[in-house]
């Protein structure tokens, strides 16, 4: 199972989790997408974007569950990136774990497998 990978503040996770739907960042919301991530994609989207920004959490979807709306669009570097043009239901979370920081602020990703 291909897993897609988001990272949130705190207080949008637990938006999320109260309302049931996420419909996105503000930054998603002004590009018309959620923007997710792949595995090999996440560390590096971490470090550029989340640099500095305590009170992280990071949470997968399993990309079938959202497949009808997901379409891998060209980004950083050429590489293909999951863009959602839609909602993500709290029903479709896999897991969530929260994010530290190292010493100079970058997310420390926590382990987790691909199946």
């Amino acid at each position: 199972m291909a897993l897609l990978f988001k990272i949130l503040s705190r207080p949008e996770w637990g938006a999320f989790r109260q309302s049931g739907r996420f419909a996105g960042s503000a930054v998603d919301i002004r590009d018309g997408f959620i923007h997710f991530s792949y595995a090999h994609q996440l560390a590096e989207t971490a470090r550029r974007h989340f640099a500095n920004q305590p009170d992280l959490v990071l949470f997968a979807v399993a990309r079938e569950a959202v497949a009808h709306d997901l379409r891998d669009e060209v980004s950083r570097g050429g590489d293909l990136f999951p863009h959602l043009f839609a909602e993500v239901s709290f029903t479709d979370v896999l897991w969530m774990k929260p994010l530290q920081q190292d010493y100079q602020g970058f997310p420390i990703l926590p382990a987790f497998e691909e199946a």
